[in-house]
């Protein structure tokens, strides 16, 4: 089926934003007294959402769980800082704007879906130039699920009026292929992000988001 829309994931898809996410994790926790962490450490742990990435900060540990009271003041340290820190080094990867012009000239509908806080998500896009590309974002927290749920990517089906099979998903995680899956969309997926994907089962790899829009052209009918 011809692809009419595109959801893309934000951290590692269309930002590069781990020097901001590591430099507010650090000042987290320099705040309960914790050393610092390599950028490269706090790279690994991210993916899940800023809740899990909080864990993880304050306890090293990917599979580490902070006890209530300190994950609770943690999520507000980081929220602090990350506030003050949102795009400082932050930009969009190279063949991003280029990809996202060339979609758009496919008149296909964009929508952004990330497990990252909808009021760290749009700022975020504001900042660095693409939230005119987009139709629609959801956040980790816009919905009762996020990804690898199904829902996020059916929730933007409805508002697009597309079936799952007409939606791509563009990410850099596992919690986008596993999302794709479940509604039952097609995947593609960045080699360049915070998580090795390469062998991740989807219906490509791809190195720019140009490539993604060669993808889609290539799905289109002979006319």
């Amino acid at each position: 089926m011809p692809i009419q829309a595109i959801a893309f994931d934000l951290d590692g898809t269309l930002l590069d934003t781990i020097a901001d996410l590591a430099a507010a994790a650090n000042a987290m926790r320099a705040d309960f007294g914790l050393p610092t962490l390599a950028q490269a450490r706090l790279e690994s742990f991210v993916g899940g959402g800023m809740q899990q990435l909080v864990h993880r900060a304050l306890t090293d540990d990917r599979d580490g769980q902070a006890h209530a009271e300190l994950h609770a003041a943690g999520v507000d340290a980081f929220c602090r800082h990350y506030d003050r820190l949102l795009a400082v080094q932050t930009r969009p990867y190279p063949g991003v704007l280029e990809g996202l012009q060339q979609c758009k000239a496919l008149g296909l509908q964009l929508a952004v879906v990330t497990n990252k806080p909808y009021r760290f998500s749009v700022p975020l896009l504001e900042h660095t130039g693409l939230a005119s590309y987009f139709s629609l974002v959801l956040g980790g927290d816009s919905l009762p699920e996020k990804k690898p749920s199904a829902l996020p990517l059916l929730h933007v089906c409805e508002r697009f009026a597309c079936t799952p099979a007409a939606l791509l998903m563009v990410g850099d995680s596992h919690f986008d292929r596993d999302a794709a899956v479940n509604a039952g969309s097609p995947c593609l997926l960045l080699d360049y992000g915070y998580e090795d994907v390469s062998a991740l089962a989807c219906d490509g790899h791809i190195s720019s988001l140009v490539e993604a829009a060669n993808f889609v052209k290539n799905a289109l009918p002979i006319s």
